[in-house]
């Protein structure tokens, strides 16, 4: 059985694509362009949208990224205004995606616990090997 989608959740997905769109090939400003959009979230009326976003760029400037889609917000919405018809086009409010880096360190820290897990492992097989080989000397 297919999952039904409500409007809001296919607008949500409508507003990501055209931010990605706008940012990718309108926006000038060069501290933005490694923007990825990850998720949108609207309020039932429409008057406000989250807008999650993840960037390749290192830790040292997120807060330049942050600046830049502050700065920008303005623009995007008019032109999403020109590219959506809606009754009300919703403020943007930029919010940085943790789950990317979340995600990571998890991946990390299981491969860590599998790593580990097979080196005891190994070194127990080497313990019991010794142990057979004590035993049958005798």
């Amino acid at each position: 059985m297919m999952k039904s989608f409500s409007r809001s959740d296919r607008v949500a997905e409508q507003i990501r694509r055209e931010l990605a769109e706008l940012i990718r090939l309108e926006l000038k400003d060069p501290r933005v362009r490694l923007v990825t959009l990850t998720d949108v979230e609207v309020t039932p009326d429409y008057a406000h949208a989250k807008v999650f976003y993840t960037t390749l760029a290192g830790a040292d400037q997120q807060a330049a990224i942050a600046n830049g889609l502050q700065r920008s917000k303005g623009f995007l919405r008019r032109e999403l205004g020109h590219r959506i018809r809606i009754h009300q086009i919703p403020e943007l409010h930029f919010v940085y995606d943790v789950s990317v880096e979340r995600g990571t360190q998890l991946s990390n820290l299981i491969d860590q616990a599998v790593s580990d897990r097979s080196s005891n492992d190994a070194t127990d097989d080497a313990t019991d090997d010794a142990t057979d080989t004590t035993n049958d000397d005798e």
